[in-house]
């Protein structure tokens, strides 16, 4: 009889365990998907206004030194950007993001199907990951990167443990 609730006290502090985690993966999925709406929102408030003198004023703002090296080369960026660029940006996030809701919120409610939607989303999307941070290495894209594999290996193992 013991040996049984053991067993019994593993498993729920194992289910206890991947519910949390499942809920962790959904959490991270929700705060990417509002970073991307608030991206999307930002780039259609850019659309009808003048691009430079908005850089100009949050430059002020923010007290930045434009001549510093970095941020010289992101001004440069920002000031070509067009209205034309800014609508495809605000597309692609809120895409993006309505993906990321739709897997946060799968996974909150515990519906396998989300299960399965994120590995696939994910999954497909760790290449284009893989190809940024060739492209340009920083510490924040290899974060979500291991972060990103992480989730696929977890949810694919958490699918085959169903089975």
């Amino acid at each position: 009889m013991k040996a049984s609730k053991k067993k019994r006290g593993r498993s729920k502090g194992s289910k206890e365990s991947g519910t949390a985690i499942l809920i962790l993966i959904a959490l991270f999925k929700l705060v990417k998907a509002l970073l991307l709406i608030a991206v999307g929102i930002g780039a259609l408030r850019l659309l009808h206004k003048d691009v430079g003198s908005v850089i100009e004023h949050w430059v002020e703002v923010l007290r930045v030194d434009p001549d510093n090296r970095f941020i010289h080369g992101l001004l440069e960026k920002l000031f070509r950007i067009t209205p034309k660029q800014l609508k495809a940006v605000s597309v692609g996030t809120f895409f993006y993001a309505a993906l990321l809701l739709t897997e946060g919120v799968g996974l909150l409610m515990r519906k396998h199907w989300a299960e399965y939607f994120t590995v696939i989303t994910t999954a497909l999307l760790i290449p284009l990951e893989v190809f940024e941070m060739v492209k340009h290495l920083t510490t924040t894209k290899v974060v979500v990167l291991v972060i990103n594999i992480a989730i696929v290996v977890y949810l694919i193992q958490r699918i085959r443990k169903r089975r």
